[in-house]
């Protein structure tokens, strides 16, 4: 399903590595990436390697305009087909499921209209992080409110134990977005 508007979000995590991959294979497949990070995941992934891989500039800043002066979260919001969260950060689901809307990503869930547009949550983390109360119960209010949350995986963690909270490959991240699009192809 090539030609699709893809925002894809980046959180804190170690497996923003990950996104890289899945930028350039979307590019790859023809599909238009804009990229919008949060101030934690540029430390993770710097913006230049996005902007290297979907040959765009990357949002980091609500308060600077890429393009023209306008109200580019909405610009982008109205534009999109499908949007991604990866990783979807225990600190970001929070801040999701809150209605929190003060840095580039979070900006962006909010002014997406998920009756229109897909939005799909990758969270990643450590399996400790993942089992918290309040991690599940974000997750559980955000499903409610109409995201699709992707399972983690099990495997071996960057905290150096074996448990759920992997960030899935980006191939699986790829299917994902493309199960979205087609379901939302077949509602319209």
């Amino acid at each position: 399903m090539p030609c699709r508007r893809v925002i894809v979000g980046v959180t804190g995590g170690i497996a923003a590595y990950k996104t890289a991959a899945l930028v350039s294979q979307l590019v790859k497949a023809g599909d238009e990436v804009t990229v919008a990070m949060t101030e934690s995941a540029t430390r993770f992934v710097g913006a230049l390697t996005f902007e290297s891989l979907s040959g765009r500039r990357v949002y980091t800043d609500p308060f600077t305009s890429l393009n023209e002066p306008t109200s580019q979260h909405v610009d982008f919001a109205r534009t999109a087909d499908v949007m991604i969260v990866a990783p979807c950060s225990m600190n970001a689901l929070a801040r999701f499921a809150a209605g929190c809307a003060d840095d580039a990503v979070s900006l962006l869930v909010a002014a997406i209209d998920r009756t229109r547009v897909p939005v799909l949550l990758a969270p990643s983390m450590n399996a400790d992080m993942l089992s918290q109360p309040a991690t599940r119960r974000n997750i559980a209010t955000l499903d409610g409110d109409g995201f699709t949350i992707l399972e983690p995986e099990t495997g071996w963690q960057a905290c150096r134990t074996d448990g759920c909270g992997r960030l899935p490959e980006p191939e699986a991240l790829v299917e994902a977005l493309d199960a979205a699009c087609a379901a939302r192809a077949s509602r319209a």
